[in-house]
């Protein structure tokens, strides 16, 4: 086919898929096939993997690799990363380890954050393949070094850059590493639909874009928490077309943000963005083990701030909290959904985030889905 017809008919379904929502972008659902015996992984590497994969270690994203996976898929992992699942969210990782019977006991690689990922470790579990985060990846330069020294290869995954083609490319790299492309592909496709869909939505929205405020309530409402720049829910601020109000006004991707810089910037919506962290009293508190009538106790302290009550965002009730696990995942449509739905209600009026996460879980995690993982201050 001549270069400019494949030009032109890449446009054409791309507008076919921002229109209704259907997946139909070939460079993202066919443009990457890998050969016989190798895998492209998100950051576009061709990695090749063994005949049979019967050993794995991951370091990140284990709902997302459950999801793709399935429960059976963990009876070939030999190793994990505990710290950022045990470690930062025991309530989340005790569920799975109740169903994933191998969990509970699954040897310990070590950690990015605090210098204990161990490439001797991980050397000696004998995997087939590691699938390591990007982040992790750009970050043990030594250690990954050593990993593929040992002829074991590295397959890179990345949710974290938050932008359709790494989700899905992670997504399709995991389902090929797993044998799993079809539960992969279905994934993707349905990640792409309701991604798209969003955009659509808010393509249509007129008007002045609304400003939003971020914050992590972790520390309570007397301590200022992170506010986020470009990344986390300041990128899917921006990508759903409001003003994010720390753009440019924190040095870092992450950091707090004035008082008095919030106050006079006024934001339509503040986003405080919990969990269930452990050894946080004063932490806005979401996630399986908590009802809409905690979450809403423990998020009223943020908007008693003081000179919070004339903000227009507490004025109108448009103060929420949302499960801070959420972003970043392959169900943090559901978050985009919700957020959007707040800002620009008659764009969003028939979706419904909540029953979207609902279903996501029945189809496609070992888990129920239970608790309070999005809600607004008032109802």
């Amino acid at each position: 086919m001549p270069r400019i017809n494949q030009t032109m008919l890449r446009r054409t379904l791309l507008a076919a898929a921002l229109a209704t929502g259907v997946s139909a972008t070939p460079a993202l659902s066919q443009g990457n096939t890998p050969a016989a015996g190798t895998v492209v992984d998100a950051i576009g590497r061709t990695v090749t993997l063994p005949a049979q994969v019967e050993r794995v270690v991951i370091n990140f994203n284990y709902e997302e690799f459950t999801a793709i996976a399935g429960v059976d898929g963990w009876a070939r992992v030999v190793g994990i990363s505990r710290v950022p699942w045990e470690g930062w969210r025991p309530a989340i990782f005790s569920r799975y380890a109740q169903v994933i019977p191998n969990l509970q006991g699954m040897p310990d690689v070590g950690h990015t954050d605090d210098n204990s990922f161990s490439a001797e470790k991980v050397i000696a579990l004998r995997p087939s393949v590691v699938i390591l985060a990007e982040w992790a990846w750009q970050t043990l330069t030594t250690q990954r070094a050593q990993i593929e020294a040992a002829g074991i290869p590295i397959v890179v995954i990345d949710y974290n850059a938050q932008t359709l083609e790494r989700h899905l490319a992670s997504t399709r790299a995991i389902g090929r590493v797993m044998g799993t492309e079809a539960r992969a592909e279905e994934l993707a496709g349905l990640y792409e639909r309701e991604y798209r869909d969003v955009l659509a939505r808010v393509a249509r929205v007129t008007g002045p874009k609304p400003s939003v405020y971020v914050e992590l309530g972790q520390a309570g409402p007397a301590t200022i928490g992170n506010t986020y720049n470009n990344t986390m829910w300041g990128k899917i601020i921006t990508t759903l077309g409001a003003n994010n109000i720390a753009e440019g006004r924190i040095p870092g991707p992450w950091g707090p943000l004035n008082a008095e810089t919030v106050i006079a910037s006024n934001p339509d919506m503040i986003l405080i963005a919990g969990s269930s962290w452990v050894n946080r009293p004063l932490a806005v508190r979401t996630g399986y083990d908590m009802d809409d009538a905690g979450t809403r106790r423990t998020l009223r302290p943020y908007a008693e701030r003081p000179g919070w009550a004339g903000l227009k965002a507490v004025r109108s009730g448009n103060v929420i909290a949302l499960e801070h696990g959420l972003a970043r995942t392959l169900f943090d449509f559901a978050a985009m959904q919700f957020i959007a739905k707040r800002l620009y209600p008659a764009q969003f009026a028939d979706v419904d985030p909540v029953a979207n996460l609902a279903k996501f879980h029945q189809r496609y995690l070992p888990v129920p889905f239970t608790g309070t993982w999005m809600v607004a201050l008032q109802p």
